[in-house]
């Protein structure tokens, strides 16, 4: 048993000042005034300014650690990009697979069960093969396809390993595509689309929940044509990732979506690649080299290619650039991403029944240390200590 003694508590609705967090095995099991911690338990005290917050969710996260999910699509590989971002606050994530050759999805849903299985992986993402090659940012278009209907079944391995999604491009999908993943348990997320506002409701009705990293790789919001974004926008069945590195959306952008959409449905992601947590300010991404540059990744010919970033840094970003306040902007961190994946009752919370999925932030929001299903980490030394 460990009780946590935090000056502040950010329970995943609101702010309150001097609680204590009780954690026995993998459960939260009673929040309440600070004190003393109960007989036989660890006491953890965060020290002045902390934070205790549920632990972030990324659904899309590439790599980390130096691995990219692509080059190693095992428990593996999950468990070095589960760590990478561990660091960065994140305790539950959705390790993504972009379009590749048709091995490599074999090759990921072949192990989707035993990834789904590593602590802090609470499903898979599948960005693509079934895109538009027209919004095809750094995806190959050579492994761009249609889907055939062997890909329902191949795809219903993914929909058991947890709460996995899928991003497509509706308007090139065989009609009943997107009903049957739905069906089957996927979240369908719309993305790498070039697809119209009727598509996008076609979709929605469908089945359709997301969209992903609005405004990037699909059809923009005009007048007459309001496209991906607008649908997004106006449509109040549809959750919506977005990159807040201040690169791949600009500030103002992301001020505007944030008013439009709010912190119910927006939620942030990092499309994080395998240079965050990693010694070097380039990787190969199928034979491209991608470099790092000002916190910018690109390839040669200066395509976005992902991002490095990690969830606090995207955090600190929707109080700095979108105006949102703190509990908002944890709110879109790890609350909003709960409810899209069906886990609002045990994550992205912390009351007593919720999962021992925490974090804890310095003053600046910069984390302290994680806890997954109980498990506590230091942010810092990667050691399971009690803070100083």
């Amino acid at each position: 048993m460990e009780a946590i003694r935090t000056p502040l508590l950010f329970d995943g609705d609101r702010l309150a000042r001097d609680r204590m967090v009780i954690v026995e095995g993998r459960r939260v099991v009673h929040v309440g005034p600070a004190g003393d911690a109960p007989p036989g338990a660890v006491l953890t005290d965060l020290p002045a300014g902390a934070i205790l917050a549920p632990g972030f969710i990324d659904v899309q996260v590439n790599g980390g650690g130096g691995v990219l999910l692509n080059d190693d699509p095992g428990p593996a590989g999950a468990a070095a990009i589960v760590a990478a971002h561990r660091r960065h606050g994140t305790t539950g994530c959705l390790p993504t697979l972009i379009t590749d050759r048709p091995e490599v999805l074999s090759a990921c849903l072949a192990a989707a069960g035993a990834i789904a299985a590593v602590p802090g992986v609470l499903g898979l993402h599948a960005e693509g093969p079934f895109i538009n090659p027209v919004r095809k940012g750094v995806h190959r278009a050579d492994f761009i396809r249609v889907p055939d209907p062997s890909d329902i079944e191949a795809l219903r391995t993914l929909a058991r390993a947890g709460r996995s999604m899928i991003t497509l491009a509706p308007e090139r999908m065989p009609d009943g595509f997107v009903r049957d993943l739905a069906a089957a348990g996927l979240r369908v997320s719309i993305g790498h689309s070039e697809a119209s506002a009727e598509e996008v409701e076609a979709a929605v009705r469908d089945g359709a929940t997301a969209v992903t990293h609005l405004f990037n790789a699909q059809s923009q919001m005009q007048g007459r044509a309001p496209g991906v974004v607008g649908a997004a926008m106006a449509t109040d069945r549809l959750f919506v990732s977005l990159i807040a590195d201040g690169l791949h959306v600009h500030p103002m952008n992301l001020r505007a979506a944030f008013r439009a959409i709010g912190p119910e449905r927006l939620m942030l992601i990092t499309d994080a690649m395998s240079s965050v947590g990693a010694a070097t300010d380039r990787f190969d991404l199928m034979g491209r080299e991608v470099r790092l540059e000002q916190g910018r990744l690109t390839t040669a010919d200066g395509t976005l290619a992902g991002a490095h970033l990690g969830m606090d840094e995207a955090v600190r970003n929707a109080v700095a650039m979108m105006d949102a306040s703190l509990p908002q902007a944890l709110a879109m961190a790890s609350r909003t991403p709960a409810h899209f994946l069906g886990l609002a009752d045990t994550h992205g919370r912390i009351a007593a029944g919720a999962a021992a999925d925490l974090v804890a932030l310095d003053a600046d929001l910069k984390p302290l240390g994680t806890w997954i299903g109980g498990d506590h980490a230091s942010a810092r030394d990667g050691v399971g200590r009690p803070f100083s």
